[in-house]
């Protein structure tokens, strides 16, 4: 009778024994499971498994995680204080949950071990008694589960699968958003205090910068951190920038739900150049044609007139989301530079050159030389600038986004370096430019650095003209 029983109610949870719910952000299938040591599994597919040692008892409660709301759970990103309101929320969520998933349970186990009775011994009255001790059965379990419930072992929970490195890689979760939400207001409100003590401070009779100068935003490598976006706006606010280039890898994986990321982009207060990074899929790359008319996509050596510069550029040729995609090295990315290079070729033959040519590579970028005066580029993470043989100035800009959200990760993260461009507004020439560099996570730290074209000649490092900086709790 017992095994039978047992039997039938393991068959009964297998079949109908599942409640899908949705919990805060994510959309998940409850299950209660047999089992020796008891316990709550949670599946993160493909990543791996978590495991929380929250009951002792015959059953153990799994809960796959079957989808995640791309659109809410940018929103926590990007807003961690919106995380107080999600656990009441939570809470909520996996008790309506839970409930539904024990009456469930009690049908499923009372149906199944009594009609499995009913094949075994073709007796009423015996299956109704398998179907009872079933569920005589499934109230003491729930009872044992209950008494020795153990609302601490969140706080320890063991990890399996590639969430195995997710103690040491993400740390505790309550200092990371803590810790984030003081990143992004702090390097928001460093950005603005520098700025104006540039503005107070700086002494540069060879240049000041006209009110028509054209000012363009040079930023790349966000990779994902929406600290980026509240950075790029206050930058675009102080320095009344006219044009944004971003030179790409906006995105970590380039896959259909990181492109919710894409949203604030119309909003920045300037039209938007971009060009697609190898962390940018062409699926990015069309998310981004999609956000309007002042987000300028380019490619394929295409030109386009944007804030009176006229701009040519090509996307990544590779796309290396992660390790397990191989880079084909440079080869690749010479080629990508030759088919610009002749684009632009084609534009001098036609009396419209191109002012400024954009890659993410500087691979690339390096095969422009000498067919235009100024090309832009990213990838590395570090800032550079450089004067080609034939004449061409290569900027390379740092990651906007200090390395992205695996600024978390380190003790010293990368730090957010974005450039601000001064072009003449007849010959559409460099004049000038402004290097913001940013303390990373955990530092309020901040320097904005004036350079001149003299400064840097062909083989060259620049050096500032002028270098102001701020530190400290205030900027």
């Amino acid at each position: 009778m017992a095994a039978v029983a047992l039997l039938g109610a393991y068959l009964g949870l297998l079949v109908v024994g599942n409640v899908r719910t949705t919990v805060g952000p994510m959309e998940t299938t409850m299950t209660l499971r047999p089992s020796f040591t008891g316990g709550t599994k949670i599946n993160v597919s493909p990543l791996g498994s978590l495991r929380l040692q929250s009951h002792y008892a015959p059953v153990r409660l799994d809960v796959d995680v079957d989808q995640l709301d791309p659109v809410r759970s940018t929103a926590l990103v990007d807003h961690p204080e919106r995380l107080e309101g999600l656990e009441e929320e939570v809470a909520r969520d996996v008790v309506a949950g839970t409930a539904d998933l024990a009456l469930r349970s009690v049908v499923a186990v009372v149906s199944g071990a009594t009609a499995l009775g009913l094949v075994v011994y073709r007796r009423p009255g015996r299956a109704l008694g398998a179907g009872g001790l079933a569920l005589a059965l499934l109230v003491a379990s729930t009872a044992t589960a209950v008494a020795t419930w153990n609302p601490k072992s969140v706080l320890e929970p063991r990890f399996t699968g590639l969430l195995a490195s997710a103690p040491s890689v993400v740390g505790d979760a309550r200092s990371i958003v803590t810790d984030f939400d003081v990143y992004q207001q702090e390097l928001a409100r460093l950005v603005t205090n520098v700025t104006k003590l540039y503005e107070a401070t700086s002494t540069l009779p060879a240049y000041q910068p006209d009110p028509a100068t054209t000012r363009v935003l040079h930023v790349s490598d966000i990779h994902l951190n929406p600290a980026a976006w509240s950075i790029v706006r206050s930058l675009v606010e102080q320095y009344r920038i006219d044009v944004i280039v971003d030179a790409g890898d906006t995105m970590d994986h380039g896959t259909a739900p990181e492109n919710g990321f894409l949203e604030p982009v119309p909003d920045l207060g300037a039209p938007y150049v971009w060009v697609r990074g190898n962390h940018d899929s062409i699926e990015t790359q069309e998310a981004m044609r999609k956000l309007g008319r002042d987000v300028h996509v380019l490619d394929d050596g295409s030109p386009i007139d944007v804030a009176g510069v006229r701009f040519a550029g090509i996307g990544d040729p590779q796309f290396t989301p992660d390790r397990s995609v191989e880079s084909e090295e440079d080869a690749v990315e010479r080629a990508a530079g030759d088919e610009l290079a002749f684009a632009l070729r084609r534009q001098e033959a036609a009396g419209t050159p191109v002012d400024i040519a954009v890659t993410h590579n500087p691979v690339a970028a390096r095969m422009t030389d000498g067919r235009v005066p100024l090309v832009l580029a990213g990838h590395t993470h570090k800032r550079d600038n450089d004067v080609l043989p034939h004449g061409t100035r290569l900027m390379v800009e740092g990651t906007t986004g200090g390395g992205g959200l695996r600024a978390v990760e380190g003790d010293e993260p990368q730090k957010v370096q974005a450039s601000v461009l001064y072009l003449d507004q007849r010959s559409h020439r460099l004049q000038a430019w402004d290097e913001i560099t940013l303390g990373g996570l955990g530092l309020t730290t901040a320097e904005v650095s004036r350079h001149l074209p003299g400064d840097v000649r062909p083989g060259s490092s620049p050096s500032p003209s002028r270098s102001p900086s701020a530190s400290g709790d205030e900027g």
